[in-house]
C-alpha cells in the first residue's frame, strides 16, 4: 500500500479545514469531470471513533463543501455525493491511518490465511 499525503489531492487542504470545523475528517476526495459536468465524490468519518455517520451528517456537510468546491472549479454544473467510510471500507491509502486512529479494524493476516482484529493505536 502506498503513502499518498492528503494534501497532494486537488483541493484536499482547502476543503479539509471546513469538514473538521463540521466535526469530521475529509477520508477521501475525488473530482472528475465528466461529460460537460463535473462529478465530486467526498468520503468523511467522525472525530469520535464511536460516532457514527449518517444521512443528517451526510447532508449537512454536502451543504457546506459544494458551495466551497464550486468556487474554487469556477462552475456550478457538479454532482456530488457526500458518504461514510462503511463498515467495510478498504483502506486505500496509508494516509488514511491517521485518520481512523482510535478505531477498529480487520486486517488478512496471510500467515493465519484468517483476519485479525484490532485498534489502530497509533501510526507514523
Amino acid at each position: 500500500m502506498d503513502y499518498i499525503s492528503l494534501h497532494t489531492i486537488p483541493h484536499y487542504d482547502d476543503c479539509a479545514p471546513l469538514v473538521e470545523g463540521l466535526g469530521y475528517f475529509l477520508v477521501e476526495l475525488r473530482i472528475v469531470p465528466q461529460k460537460g459536468t463535473t462529478r465530486i465524490l467526498a468520503v468523511i468519518a467522525s472525530k469520535t471513533p464511536e460516532a457514527d455517520i449518517g444521512v443528517n451528517d451526510c447532508s449537512k456537510v454536502h451543504h457546506a463543501l459544494l458551495p466551497r468546491i464550486q468556487a474554487l472549479l469556477g462552475t456550478e454544473d457538479t454532482y456530488m455525493e457526500v458518504t461514510s467510510p462503511g463498515m467495510e471500507r478498504n483502506i486505500r491509502n496509508a494516509a488514511e491511518f491517521a485518520l481512523f486512529k482510535g478505531r477498529e479494524v480487520r486486517v488478512w493476516d496471510k500467515r493465519a490465511n484468517d483476519w485479525v482484529g484490532g485498534i489502530i493505536d497509533s501510526c507514523d
